[in-house]
Formats: C-alpha cells, sequence, structure tokens
C-alpha cells in the first residue's frame, strides 16, 4: 500500500516543482526586487478626434493606461507623474517637444530608475464598410466597424543607454454593426470608453507593451542609490516598497570614468570604482520608500553612489 501511495506523491512533487520553474519573475529579480519604471510622455500623431474625459490627448489617455496597466501588475515601483513633471520642469525640457532616447536616459538618471518608457500613438480610429441591405419595405445598413490603435514604443536602459525595444505595436477590432453608428469621438467617462471597440482596441494594444517592458525588465539587473550618509548610516532609495529585505547585503560603487565609442560618440558605460558593502537593517524608512544600512566594509560613500547586488 505504502508503495502505491509513493508514485503519485512523487508525481505532485514533480508538477509543483516544474509549475514554479516555468512561473515568471517579470520585473522582479531574484531577491523580490521591483524594478524603477518612468513612463515619460505619449505623443499623438494620429489625425484623430478622440478626447478622453477631461480633454485628455488621445497621447496622454494612452499613457495613463499603460501607467494603470504596470501599477496593476505589482511587478514594478512606477515613479508618479508629479515627480516626472518636476524634474523635467527643473532640468528645465520642453515638456511640449518629443521625448528622444537622450532626453529619456538623462531624465530617467534623474528619476532614478532602470527602465524609461515613451512613445508615440501613430493610429487611434475607426474604418467602415457599410452597405445597404434591402428587406421588403425597409432600408437597412449593415456592416463592419474596425477600430486600429497604434503604438510606436521605445524602451530604453537608463543605466546603458541602450534602445531596448523600438516597435510598432497595432491591434485592432471589429464589431458588426446593424443600422446603428456606434461611432464616438468623445468618452465622457472610462466605462462609455471601455464598451466602444476602439477602447478595445486600446486595451489590447496596452496589454502587447506590457508584454514588452516584462520582457525588457529581465534583461536589466536591479539597482539602487545613496540618498544621504548620516551617523555611520548609508540610505538608499531603495525600501520594503520594492521588496528590499531586512538583511540584504549589497555593494556600493561609484561611476568612474565614461566609456564613450570614438566613432560614434555613443556612450558605452563608465569604469566603476567598488567604494564597499552594505547591509539592510531597516527596510521601513520614508514610507517603505528608503532603506537603511549599516557599513560592513568600506568608506568615503557619498550620495548617487550606486547600488548593486553583490
Amino acid at each position: 500500500m505504502l508503495h502505491l501511495l509513493k508514485r503519485p506523491l512523487l508525481f505532485l512533487s514533480l508538477l509543483s516543482f516544474s509549475l514554479a520553474l516555468s512561473l515568471p519573475l517579470h520585473a522582479q529579480d531574484k531577491g523580490g526586487r521591483k524594478k524603477r519604471i518612468a513612463v515619460l510622455r505619449f505623443d499623438d500623431r494620429s489625425s484623430s478626434n478622440f478626447r478622453w474625459a477631461s480633454y485628455k490627448t488621445v497621447g496622454e489617455g494612452v499613457m495613463e493606461m499603460v501607467i494603470t496597466e504596470l501599477v496593476k501588475t505589482g511587478n514594478y515601483s512606477v515613479m508618479e507623474r508629479s515627480e516626472i513633471d518636476a524634474i523635467i520642469q527643473e532640468q528645465g525640457f520642453q515638456q511640449s517637444g518629443m521625448v528622444t532616447e537622450e532626453t529619456a536616459v538623462e531624465v530617467g538618471k534623474l528619476l532614478g530608475v532602470e527602465l524609461a518608457v515613451f512613445g508615440t500613438v501613430t493610429e487611434f480610429g475607426y474604418t467602415n464598410n457599410r452597405k445597404n441591405v434591402r428587406v421588403p419595405g425597409v432600408n437597412v445598413k449593415v456592416g463592419n466597424n474596425k477600430a486600429t490603435v497604434a503604438v510606436d514604443l521605445r524602451i530604453v536602459s537608463v543605466t546603458t543607454g541602450e534602445i531596448l525595444t523600438a516597435e510598432d505595436v497595432r491591434e485592432e477590432k471589429t464589431a458588426t454593426s446593424l443600422g446603428v453608428d456606434t461611432r464616438k469621438y468623445d468618452f465622457n467617462d472610462q466605462k462609455s470608453f471601455d464598451q466602444s471597440i476602439v477602447g478595445k482596441a486600446a486595451r489590447k494594444a496596452v496589454e502587447s507593451v506590457i508584454k514588452l517592458i516584462d520582457k525588457d525588465a529581465e534583461r536589466i539587473p536591479w539597482q539602487a542609490k545613496v540618498v544621504i550618509t548620516q551617523e555611520g548610516k548609508i540610505y538608499i532609495n531603495s525600501g520594503v516598497v520594492d521588496g528590499v529585505k531586512v538583511g540584504d547585503v549589497f555593494t556600493v560603487y561609484r561611476p568612474g570614468q565614461k566609456l564613450i565609442d570614438p566613432d560614434t560618440g555613443i556612450e558605452l558605460g563608465a569604469i566603476d570604482k567598488k567604494v564597499g558593502t552594505i547591509k539592510v537593517v531597516d527596510n521601513q524608512a520614508a514610507e517603505g520608500k528608503v532603506a537603511i544600512c549599516e557599513i560592513i566594509t568600506g568608506e568615503g560613500f557619498e550620495r548617487g553612489d550606486v547600488v548593486k547586488e553583490k
């Protein structure tokens, strides 16, 4: 009897192990720490007449959808719009101008994030192939409404300046109409937008964007920065809300001389100098956004030093 029970138990153990291996880490590293991400401007070049509630443009609406979905995943530490706008204003960047890879990296470094996301909405609207169908005594219009949403997406590694993704995300949604024009160019609330076919196409496009972000985030190692040093303690800009745990040990580096490609002029990285190692003793400071660490080795820690996994 004991021999018969062993096989099912062994099978269940192997199945559980297999499922555990197949679960995606998404934006969290092996230590469960969240990657920090900034969603920058999404421009609107769709030539559509659509408006969100509160008179938002299509670009602003899609950008907010991306931010909302990123937050809902629970896998990221997403920068708030107020923090991004404050940096843009402080540094004199023109909010009305196009975001480039260079400005995305510059803003991202000031925000202390690993990834910066921005893009352009190139298509957002309907096409219709309606035909008249004559029934005795009635003239009925039958056709298909097709909504298309396309986003020219850019995802940049702030750490290396590398463009991780440059892709045109394009999604469609169709619905049959019978004597009713379902096109709407204004959405007074979220419900009316979600129920429209253009809203459903936008949702599909945003889901595709999130999948691309997840894929790129897995390639980028987690890191943080030293905020201040005080009374022999090191404060870093990542705490329990990002998955930092008491007892975590990190290595601190100081960026050194930049390595610039002589042919392209592109920054390839820097020669980092090891400052020392630190250990987290409190991950609850500043509402869990900051961790307090004790020094294990090294000295001369400074604000802006980079904190990486040991």
